[in-house]
């Protein structure tokens, strides 16, 4: 249930130092923050904590309460800390998932706005998007002066809903014989992994996000020269309709610690993460900024140090990796059919009784690989156990004695319970631990070839033998080449269920090659994303989507999101 215990806005701003002028408020509970509050200056210069995890089980293992009950803990230490989330998308909320704003005693409010719309941005997001998509076929009808290959518009429609049937779809078939020479086939993404998206969270100020836009590519023309958002003069019109989206959202913890939500790119298909300029304030702002990132170090760590914080020029301090018994059972194959089916309504011990003989080698190979994976980007991790109310001593203590082995620190963490109460002994370890941060070091270097950059992720994060490349992904390699976008970072696509391509590959799997199916060039958010494995921009709702269970009552309340 929403809190209504919460502080004015209005206060939680002036506590940190921001004037009214560079306010503008959403209700008494929510605020956009100008870009203009930049220019404060205290000398600050917060600590980056990074909220990991191993490899998921369907429902997540916890990371978004974990970071918010640490970033309450430290508060309640007495430090200024804030918490850094991305906004939910509607995809997830209404499928499997529902609401991504924490739970228990450890969520940001108002949860409920948070979860449902927002401050629009992601609506500003499909709205520069699909204009785009209209100004490209727009251009086609009207004579196509700039003779652009409708066979290779590589440029989809989008929208912020999980829904299969729109994956492909013909458009430009409107009955009549001039509209109807101009259909071609197209198709949906969803929001979340639009190149516009991106863009947005990795633009730090109102000209990048406008030289960013205008560089997307669309497609070629029939001589094969690239096709740019800029060529058909849309670039200005998509940034103005991201004006206000590109201000971070300034909202709070249920413990009206401050948090700030800004942006949604999907972790399994863009960089996961939340806003650059919102990383930018809140370092500017607090002493230690607790930022989750998507999914487990493979796909969340990896890409927020080879992209994000490499282009935002700061260093992660510590990385928190979180884990649940449930999934450490997971990935030791105690699982049936049913139960995987089933995943995101089942607690741990229905996965696998604790009064059985439990074998968690499977998790715990899995997780010394997240370990590897977070020292290999030249950070020092802390676990996190995210207990869940059924989870047996007997098992903590084997994940305890674990990390001791590893000389890894660990604690128990009890934020959905307890608050920030249940993550101090995780706040104390991770301060220790950040102040003796060392220097990031990213997997690649930005002149490495995509070739390389992407074998190096391959055998170093995922642990697999190397790449092999459909003929697709083979030729799009060549395009990246030919066109001189081979020193950009490379943003992974590939399925979170695994550290390899193949989500049935649980564990830690060995000898494996990954595959490349396409690569598309995102020159706007300026990365080469490549597609391995079977993995969709636009996801399907399950059987029974949590949208079932979502209602409005006859006071206008909003009732069955969790």
């Amino acid at each position: 249930m929403q809190n209504s215990n919460l502080k004015p806005i209005i206060d939680i701003a002036g506590n940190l130092g921001i004037p009214p002028k560079y306010l503008s408020q959403y209700g008494n509970h929510a605020s956009k923050i100008s870009l203009d509050a930049l220019s404060l200056q205290d000398g600050r210069n917060g600590k980056v904590i990074l909220v990991s995890a191993m490899t998921p089980t369907p429902q997540g293992e916890g990371k978004t309460v974990t970071a918010i009950a640490l970033s309450m803990a430290l508060n309640k230490l007495g430090h200024k800390s804030a918490v850094l989330l991305r906004q939910p998308s509607l995809g997830p909320i209404f499928g499997i998932k529902g609401g991504a704003t924490g739970g228990g005693h450890s969520t940001v409010e108002p949860s409920i706005d948070i979860n449902m719309r927002f401050t629009g941005d992601i609506d500003a997001v499909s709205a520069s998007h699909n204009l785009l998509s209209a100004m490209i076929d727009n251009h086609i009808f009207h004579g196509n002066e700039l003779e652009i290959d409708r066979s290779t518009i590589t440029w989809r429609r989008a929208m912020d809903m999980n829904d299969r049937a729109l994956r492909r779809i013909r458009v430009g078939l409107s009955g009549t014989t001039k509209a109807d020479s101009a259909s071609r086939d197209d198709g949906f993404l969803i929001t979340a992994a639009s190149e516009v998206m991106t863009t947005l969270c990795l633009s730090r100020s109102y000209s990048d996000l406008r030289e960013r836009l205008g560089n997307i590519l669309i497609g070629y023309n029939t001589l094969g020269t690239p096709i740019t958002a800029k060529s058909l003069k849309a670039s200005g019109a998509m940034a103005a309709l991201l004006n206000h989206a590109l201000e971070p959202n300034l909202v709070q913890t249920c413990e009206g610690t401050p948090a700030l939500i800004h942006g949604g790119p999907f972790g399994n298909l863009a960089t996961g993460t939340c806003s650059l300029v919102s990383i930018d304030l809140g370092r500017l702002l607090f002493e230690y900024c607790v930022v989750e990132a998507g999914f487990g170090s493979d796909l969340g760590a990896e890409k927020f140090v080879d992209i994000v914080s490499r282009l935002g020029e700061f260093n992660v301090d510590v990385a928190v990796i979180v884990v649940s018994i449930r999934a450490l059972k997971y990935h030791s194959g105690a699982q049936s059919d049913s139960i995987v089916q089933s995943v995101h309504s089942i607690s741990s011990r229905q996965i696998l009784s604790t009064e059985e003989s439990v074998v968690l080698t499977g998790g715990i190979q899995n997780l010394m690989k997240h370990i590897e994976n977070v020292r290999s980007l030249g950070i020092e991790p802390v676990i996190a156990i995210n207990k869940f109310q059924d989870d047996s001593p007997r098992d903590i203590q084997s994940i305890i004695e674990f990390c001791q082995s590893v000389k890894v620190s660990c604690s128990i963490s009890e934020g959905f319970e307890k608050g920030s109460q249940g993550a101090i002994e995780l706040a104390q370890l991770v301060m220790e631990t950040a102040a003796r941060g060392k220097r990031n070091t990213p997997i690649y270097s930005l002149s490495d070839s995509t070739e390389s950059k992407l074998d190096k992720i391959v055998t170093t994060i995922y642990g697999g033998d190397g790449v092999n490349y459909d003929e697709r992904g083979f030729e799009d390699l060549k395009i990246v080449s030919k066109f001189g976008f081979d020193e950009l970072p490379v943003c992974i696509a590939k399925t979170s269920a695994s550290l390899s391509d193949d989500p049935t590959k649980l564990g830690r799997p060995r000898g494996f090659e990954v595959h490349v199916n396409e690569i598309r060039i995102a020159a706007g958010a300026g990365l080469n994303v490549v597609y391995m494995g079977n993995v969709m921009a636009m996801p399907g709702l399950p059987k029974h989507p949590a949208a079932e269970k979502i209602s409005l009552t006859d006071g206008g309340i909003v009732i069955g999101l969790e």
